[in-house]
């Protein structure tokens, strides 16, 4: 046994949707006694630090409904079943963007809401990038607008709030971190 595992009695599936599904596990806690956990399943997404040769971080702004409001991220995007995480971070860099990479380097995994969500993002960072003359579309109902920012702009959009998710904050300050190291 896992150290506070909560062992699964039953699943009731509540929504299966295009991008996630909702369900309540009635579990047996670690002191025997019961409760219900309501669990959101999600397919899994990437997300990509790129920098340009000139040193600007490559962002994206768009509009987030849950938050009722434009925010600017790097580019990110949800596995397809059966995809690696290399194969959707290329995609949804070039989608995004524009730009494809020479090299795309995995850093690492992390869950996004662990208390409620199996949510992994793949964190990837690309180097060597090229601007394509035919990129990807984006999604039918997908709107971006690209920025290429220096870092201290983009730490300047955490204090602003304007950076506003945990993915796209923990990549300007692991860059600010790791930016003499050549990457």
């Amino acid at each position: 046994m896992k150290k506070f595992e909560e062992k699964t009695i039953e699943t009731t599936p509540i929504y299966d949707g295009r991008i996630i599904k909702l369900q309540i596990d009635d579990v047996t806690l670690p002191n025997g006694q019961t409760a219900k956990r309501e669990i959101i399943k999600h397919p899994g997404a990437v997300a990509v630090i790129a920098v340009t040769d000139e040193g600007k971080l490559v962002l994206v702004e768009q509009y987030r409904k849950a938050l009722e409001r434009s925010i600017i991220e790097i580019p990110a995007g949800k596995l397809e079943p059966g995809e690696e995480p290399v194969v959707t971070a290329h995609r949804e860099l070039e989608e995004e963007t524009g730009y494809g990479a020479r090299s795309l380097r995995f850093l690492q995994a992390f869950a996004t809401s662990p208390g409620f969500a199996d949510e992994v993002i793949y964190l990837f960072v690309a180097k060597g990038l090229y601007k394509i003359d035919q990129k990807a579309d984006l999604d039918e109902d997908e709107f971006v607008e690209l920025l290429e920012v220096s870092l201290e702009e983009a730490q300047q959009m955490i204090v602003d709030q304007r950076i506003y998710d945990a993915k796209t904050a923990f990549a300007v300050v692991w860059l600010a971190a790791n930016l003499q190291n050549n990457l």
